[in-house]
């Protein structure tokens, strides 16, 4: 019996955990107290696309998951100076470049001074949070 050929995953393995991640987070659920639940799906589905259209060049030019998913440890989002370039603003991304991500007429940067360096969102989602 002939097995069907599967199409190899077009992601690196850093870019595949980074869906792996984001698809056990619930996108209605937020993980973190202080973003609403219609913020976190907008955040959630930004990710979602991000990984899927950019993350084999993200891995590719070096950026982490903190960099692009990351989060305070224990203050979740509140703490916007640790959060990943990803996680604050909810718009879809239209470009990557060696130090930023574009969206549209804003671009957020890793490169910044003295920028802390958080957890993924999905280290710091409680299990009642994921699917």
């Amino acid at each position: 019996m002939l097995l069907p050929d599967v199409a190899p995953d077009p992601l690196p393995p850093e870019a595949a955990e980074w869906r792996k991640a984001f698809g056990i987070l619930r996108p209605t659920s937020p993980p973190c107290r202080y973003i609403s639940a219609t913020a976190w799906t907008n955040v959630h589905e930004a990710c979602s696309d991000f990984i899927e259209r950019f993350g084999a060049e993200a891995v590719g030019l070096g950026w982490t998951a903190t960099q692009l998913f990351g989060v305070h440890s224990q203050h979740g989002t509140l703490r916007v100076d640790w959060c990943g370039v990803m996680i604050t603003g909810g718009h879809k991304a239209i470009g990557i470049e060696p130090d930023r991500i574009l969206f549209g007429n804003v671009s957020g940067y890793r490169n910044v001074p003295g920028v802390r360096v958080g957890v993924p969102v999905w280290e710091f989602a409680a299990p009642g949070q994921k699917v």
